[in-house]
């Protein structure tokens, strides 16, 4: 029997940034000049083809745009307006729906953003990480503690109905007192959503060929207790393992990865999950290099996977867990097609352990089981290579 269709985002990749962060394992390329309409050309048409595939997408309504890179804001006003006008004009984008855009101090003034803003963007998220100079240099950010400051406050002048900070704690040479002070900072300066979260050491990066010097792990704890803590003082609510907004202020795109919505890729490297008509899941990826995703004219999908149904239990524990609301049975069931019982016995076991709670209807991973979410996540897999892998196609795209 078909399930019925969970809400719809896009999310489109725009891989270029002016330097190469040295924790970035995103799929980001150094340039200094971009080929800003051949790629838009190249995201149409990679539009076009999927709508080729599955026409049946034009009907449903689309509830968020996610626009992230690299470093989009380097993109011109005209080029980001020309993208937003092709999705409408083939897609049904809900009332109000929400059209974020990675922005990079650095790269923004308030007429520009404005312009962003008159183009279709709601909300941006801002990539300031700290607002400490030395803790800046250290991550190779190409900004500076008053750039980070002037891009919130023209953010939050532009337009735009929400903004987001973006930012990282347990950084090279920080103390508690930095790291606090970061959060005072953002929370002093109005937006009403913080992306929150430890830097970690990745593959593949040039921290990890030379790892810098971390804060010791005692830093590290009372920097997340004590950090939590003035968020929650000024108003915000952890709704996911690292983001906080003030309620009502969530970003519902974030949301829709974590409620195991669907969400089509445009752009190179980009990853796509979506629902058919006749219920089958399948998640994909498009070409990664931008010479080659380029040189088609658009991305073809990689590594096309239909969800089985231990797929499908794994995969919708992975996102559900990280919300601190957790997931109501019924949720499971329509979003899968499968019974509850399919994890009755895990929950049970992990609700025993104390690792999650029960609350009518509801579960949600207790405050110990936040602590210890890559060991819940695992008891509904069989494949930790897999846990690593759906990680990265969608806790990547999610600010």
């Amino acid at each position: 029997m078909p399930v019925p269709a969970p809400s719809l985002s896009v999310y489109v990749h725009l891989p270029w940034c002016e330097r190469k962060c040295p924790y970035c394992d995103f799929n980001s390329h150094e340039s200094v000049s971009i080929p800003e309409r051949a790629y838009v050309d190249a995201l149409i048409g990679d539009l076009d083809a999927e709508l080729a595939l599955a026409p049946w997408l034009r009907e449903r309504s689309i509830i968020s745009v996610f626009i992230g890179g690299g470093t989009p804001s380097l993109f011109s006003v005209e080029a980001i307006g020309r993208l937003i006008e092709a999705l409408r004009s083939r897609l049904t984008l809900a009332e109000g729906v929400e059209v974020t855009m990675e922005a990079n101090p650095g790269s923004t003034e308030r007429a520009r953003l404005a312009g962003y803003v008159d183009a279709g963007v709601s909300r941006f998220s801002l990539g300031v990480q700290s607002f400490d100079d030395a803790c800046l240099r250290a991550l190779g950010r190409v900004h500076d503690a008053r750039d980070a400051r002037l891009a919130v406050d023209a953010a939050l002048g532009s337009g735009a109905s929400r903004v987001n900070i973006d930012l990282m704690h347990g950084l090279p040479g920080q103390d508690l007192r930095a790291g606090l002070g970061d959060l005072e900072v953002a929370l002093a300066s109005g937006v009403t959503h913080i992306s929150w979260y430890q830097l970690t050491i990745e593959q593949n990066t040039r921290f990890y060929a030379a790892p810098p010097a971390l804060p010791k792990e005692e830093v590290l704890a009372q920097i997340e207790e004590l950090g939590s803590a003035q968020l929650r003082d000024a108003g915000f609510s952890r709704y996911e393992v690292s983001a906080w907004a003030v309620p009502g202020q969530e970003c519902r795109h974030n949301l829709n990865y974590w409620r195991f919505g669907d969400y089509l890729a445009l752009g190179a490297g980009a990853h796509g999950k979506l629902s058919d008509p006749e219920g089958r899941v399948q998640r994909y990826r498009k070409t990664r290099q931008p010479d080659a995703y380029l040189g088609r004219g658009g991305g073809q999908r990689r590594g096309l996977h239909t969800l089985t149904e231990s797929d499908l239990c794994g995969e919708f524990m992975l996102g559900a867990l990280r919300l601190s609301a957790g997931f109501e049975r019924g949720l499971f069931e329509a979003h899968t097609g499968l019974p509850y019982s399919r994890i009755a016995e895990e929950v049970g076991a992990l609700i025993d352990a104390g690792l999650m709670l029960e609350e009518g209807d509801r579960l949600r991973p207790s405050a110990r089981g936040f602590c210890y979410l890559d060991d819940l996540v695992g008891r509904f897999f069989g494949d930790d290579e897999l846990i690593a892998s759906e990680r990265g196609s969608a806790g990547a795209q999610a600010v």
